[in-house]
């Protein structure tokens, strides 16, 4: 810029003095004389600027006799600073250019930023406990996903953690036996104002008791199209707007991790998980009712996943119906949520049962008849699906089973990569909905239990004849074709109600 003004000034006073001549003679020596003042002001065209730099750092303080509070269940709780080392400084350099526009040249900008990092370690309270689910610093709850923070419970003969020893050395790095703590390992303090914040956590010990005895759980909802994938899922709203589809706890990636992580801190003795997948079914009477997956909005758009089941896309799946504008229910589990959920059971070393799963998705005011006489209620059990109308040794009950449940068989499915294609894609029936399960079960891999159905009271007592039980029958033929597509390795089981017990002859 001086080159500029002195080249104009020097243009002006040759040409005042010495005409045409003058004019050249002068802008030749105001650009020298510019030039150098450029240079000397500007270091030869580059400026270098340099970022604040610590020489000490504030942070939380440690009182020797502090008392070591002991919990039971969940608490909010402070800490006592136990160990750290000095701050990590990381020197970041860039080059940028700044100028431009009618510059003539452009001038460089050599920036030095100074980030830094702690390690420290942070007493919670007498062990052990059985997890720590949330932590926040200064009032702010942390993304632990994005954080490097070990827990130690605090077990009489916990061992030191590996950043103390590789800072103290073997043998002077203490394990801390009996407390629980945590460890932070490069945790970057940019956010918190290039110093160590006040932390409180949220830390769970779970008393003795039935959990210490729970080896199985059923995981639900049934109903939440990406709530079982382990990765994470944005919906998106519009530009520059989104909302998680299945990430409301900041412990993990997915809301499905944080779960897993927390059900087996809390149950040590678990050792399998049933998945609850489900369909709808939209009529009580048997010879009506189709069971197809669905989905809760339309048009929704997403990041990380795209719906799909047994084939279908969005745009095709039916909708769940609305309460006050509100959806009634969540869509069907995706297949690739599913897939994914299933190898993230068996990573952790649990046994994995497939639970296909019927909801009625009746709508409040509806006008269809109900198998045993009025109008079907609103969201029904599905133990009230039954024969039309209802009655003993009704003629018409295997003609009705038939229908509710269908035809189809393995030999009309297939797999291309992970996902189940069905040669009739139109049926949407109970073994359509069974089948579709036992082949996205063999694209896992396998599983190690599988339900074919549950509840069905009012199907397994309808009766053709004296002792004669079409949906029994039908039920055991499915057993068969699972079977057939899961192997003898797969326990294969039908969830009964409690009535469904009782002699009926």
């Amino acid at each position: 810029m001086t080159t500029l003004v002195l080249q104009t000034v020097g243009s002006a006073v040759g040409s005042y003095f010495g005409g045409p001549l003058g004019e050249i003679v002068g802008r030749g020596l105001g650009a020298l004389a510019g030039s150098a003042v450029d240079s000397a002001l500007l270091g030869g065209g580059s400026r270098i600027v340099e970022g604040p730099r610590l020489r000490e750092m504030a942070g939380l303080g440690a009182g020797e006799g502090a008392p070591v509070p002991r919990l039971f269940g969940r608490a909010r709780l402070g800490g006592q600073l136990i160990w750290a080392t000095r701050f990590e400084e990381e020197v970041v350099s860039s080059v940028r250019s700044a100028g431009g526009g009618k510059s003539l040249s452009s001038q460089r900008v050599r920036q030095t930023d100074y980030v830094y990092h702690a390690n420290l370690a942070i007493a919670l309270c007498e062990g052990p406990i059985s997890f720590v689910r949330r932590v926040w610093a200064d009032g702010r709850e942390l993304d632990l996903s994005r954080l490097t923070m070990r827990v130690h419970r605090g077990a009489p003969d916990q061992l030191p953690d590996a950043l103390i020893v590789a800072k103290e050395g073997p043998d002077r790095a203490p394990a801390y036996r009996g407390t629980a703590y945590v460890v932070f390992e490069k945790l970057p303090l940019a956010d918190h104002g290039n110093r160590i914040p006040q932390f409180s956590f949220e830390v769970v010990r779970a008393l003795p008791g039935p959990a210490d005895s729970i080896r199985s759980v059923n995981l639900i909802p049934g109903s939440s199209e990406f709530a079982y994938d382990v990765a994470t899922v944005t919906r998106l709203l519009g530009p520059g707007l989104a909302r998680s589809e299945n990430r409301h706890q900041l412990q993990a990636e997915s809301d499905v991790i944080a779960s897993l992580d927390q059900l087996q801190a809390l149950c040590p003795a678990l050792t399998g998980v049933s998945i609850i997948v489900t369909w709808f079914g939209d009529d009580l009477r048997a010879s009506a009712c189709t069971l197809a997956p669905r989905v809760d909005n339309a048009v929704k758009q997403t990041d990380g996943a795209t719906w799909t089941v047994a084939g279908l896309g969005r745009p095709a799946a039916r909708l769940v119906s609305q309460v006050d504008g509100v959806s009634a229910y969540g869509g069907t589990p995706s297949d690739a949520s599913v897939l994914a959920l299933i190898a993230e059971l068996k990573r952790r070393g649990l046994a994995v049962t497939l639970y296909p799963f019927i909801m009625m998705d009746i709508a409040p005011g509806s006008t269809l008849p109900a198998p045993a006489g009025g109008m079907q209620p609103a969201y029904p059990w599905r133990g009230r699906i039954g024969v039309h109308p209802a009655g003993e040794a009704a003629p018409q009950v295997s003609a009705d089973v038939a229908s509710f449940v269908g035809t189809v068989r393995p030999a009309d499915f297939s797999l291309a990569g992970a996902s189940v294609q069905c040669a009739r894609p139109d049926e949407w029936s109970y073994r359509r909905h069974n089948l579709h399960y036992a082949m996205l079960a063999m694209a896992a891999g396998g599983v190690d239990g599988f339900v074919i159905g549950s509840e069905l009271v009012g199907l397994t007592r309808a009766r053709a004849a004296s002792g004669v039980y079409p949906f029994v029958a039908a039920l055991q033929a499915l057993a068969a074709d699972v079977r057939q597509v899961l192997g003898p390795g797969c326990r294969l089981t039908y969830a009964a109600d409690w009535t469904e017990y009782g002699a009926h002859i």
